[in-house]
């Protein structure tokens, strides 16, 4: 292995077009998607209205991971981000894993989000096969991010802004339905509905620690945030300030939002045929709201598979730039400043989504989520070691923290890490979560011959990231 620092040789450079606003809906992009508007039937069917405390302890613990990020993304703006800062902080080989497992993270976390589409267009085309409407949404999804990064950020603002519209929307219709106390299409809105139906945790605190897997699923994909930061026009201000809106978002978006839906159709009720913001307006019988929330929750799959090609598109980048993917990866379009082999890989991580609904159908959704899950806690277990070696070198050199420091440093990072490694216990340690720790486990090993037989000369070098201050106004990681 070489001992000097890689030096990448000079190839173009990503546009910082995404400003402050696209920053902080790319974020919300990420963090409200087919997990919340879909996956939380099942999160619910498992541990009941505590799964309100699963989402909140889960939700705590994103804070802290995009914190850690948040303090990295400042201190050195980079595309590829958590890539790159692994690389750099744990050495190369923990660069590449930690590069190519959240791209596989959020690969098979389209895959859900495309299934999740064809169920939504099910509701008005119920004679339309599923995969159409998935080869549609990889289509349009593509197309979009074919273009100019602003024009990705914009559409993103727009998706974003619609589900952001509609939850509020929800919440405060909601509340006003429970306060009003009138049977409504058939049921009563009640707060009690979260403690008078067998109590407030039915499965006891092992239904709670059941459901973390799907919620985990719920939230991977925040940490797309960090990718931004390479192409964010004062990464600086945006990304802290966007990273401080977590809990805020999490406990309106995921607590209140079904907090409010459990108040208005008892949780035992909700059967998880299709999103629970469905039928909770099926159920109170407004005409057409049922077609609205349809329409909100399909553009919600579709703006996180928006954000996922984003974000997957800018790993690849990012891991060409290591010298752990093809060189061809750097190459951008003329006009647009665009990577463009990465996002046409993501055409082909689509076509594998499309043969594995014809394959596994009926249980297509669960597992990738279950895979997402394994891939989600391994990649936010490494943004935190990565945080940490960062903190201890910065300690060592007598530098002192950013403005944007994490707080309470190292206990934080302890507490986060041990229940990642929870969670990936549990996965393994549970029937419905065994696959998805085996195809994990499988990958990491894949990955690891990969690098051994694959990874040559400059991708082994050590990684030298620049601080904020020094770099030019590109995203070069050196």
């Amino acid at each position: 292995m070489s001992e000097s620092p890689a030096t990448v040789p000079e190839h173009e450079h990503l546009d910082r077009g995404l400003n402050p606003r696209h920053v902080q809906f790319i974020a919300l992009g990420t963090a409200i998607g087919t997990g919340l508007f879909y996956g939380s039937s099942e999160t619910i069917q498992a541990a009941g209205p505590a799964v309100l405390v699963a989402y909140a302890v889960a939700g705590f613990m994103v804070y802290i991971v995009m914190r850690a990020l948040g303090e990295m993304a400042v201190r050195h703006p980079v595309a590829g981000s958590f890539a790159q800062y692994a690389g750099s902080f744990l050495g190369p080989y923990a660069g590449f894993i930690v590069g190519w497992v959240f791209w596989l993270e959020l690969a098979v976390v389209a895959i859900a989000d495309m299934t999740a589409v064809a169920t939504y267009m099910g509701l008005w085309f119920p004679g339309v096969p599923g995969w159409v409407w998935m080869a549609a949404a990889i289509a349009v999804i593509g197309a979009l991010n074919l273009m100019a990064v602003r024009v990705f950020g914009e559409m993103e603002f727009w998706f974003s802004l619609i589900k952001v519209t509609a939850i509020i929307a929800l919440v405060v219709g909601g509340l006003a339905l429970i306060l009003w106390g009138r049977q409504v299409g058939g049921t009563t809105p009640d707060v009690a509905h979260l403690w008078s139906h067998d109590g407030f945790a039915p499965f006891g605190l092992w239904g709670i620690i059941m459901s973390f897997s799907v919620v985990v699923f719920s939230f991977g994909g925040i940490e797309t945030l960090g990718m931004t930061a390479g192409e964010a026009d004062d990464p600086e201000h945006s990304i802290a300030r966007a990273v401080n809106t977590v809990p805020f978002r999490i406990l309106l978006f995921y607590v209140a939002a079904l907090a409010v839906i459990m108040s208005i159709i008892p949780w035992d009720e909700v059967t998880g045929e299709s999103s629970p913001f469905v039928e909770v307006f099926a159920a109170l019988q407004v005409p057409a709201a049922q077609h609205v929330m349809n329409f909100v929750v399909l553009t919600a799959a579709l703006s996180a598979m928006n954000a996922i090609f984003y974000a997957c598109s800018r790993t690849m980048y990012g891991l060409a730039e290591q010298g752990h993917a093809p060189r061809s990866f750097l190459h951008l379009s003329p006009r647009a400043h665009i990577p463009i082999y990465p996002v046409l890989c993501m055409f082909g991580a689509g076509a594998v989504g499309l043969v594995l609904f014809l394959v596994i159908e009926d249980r297509l959704f669960f597992f990738v989520a279950a895979i997402a899950s394994f891939a989600t806690v391994f990649t936010w277990l490494m943004i935190l070691l990565a945080h940490w070696r960062m903190r201890a070198g910065m300690a060592r050199a007598g530098v002192a923290p950013t403005g944007f420091a994490m707080p309470f440093f190292p206990i934080l990072n302890v507490i986060a890490m041990a229940f990642m490694v929870g969670v990936i216990v549990l996965l393994a340690t549970t029937e419905s979560g065994r696959d998805a720790f085996f195809v994990g486990a499988g990958a990491l090993v894949f990955l690891t011959i990969a690098w051994f037989t694959l990874v040559r000369d400059e991708g082994r070098a050590p990684i030298v990231l620049e601080d904020a201050a020094h770099l030019s106004g590109d995203s070069s990681r050196v």
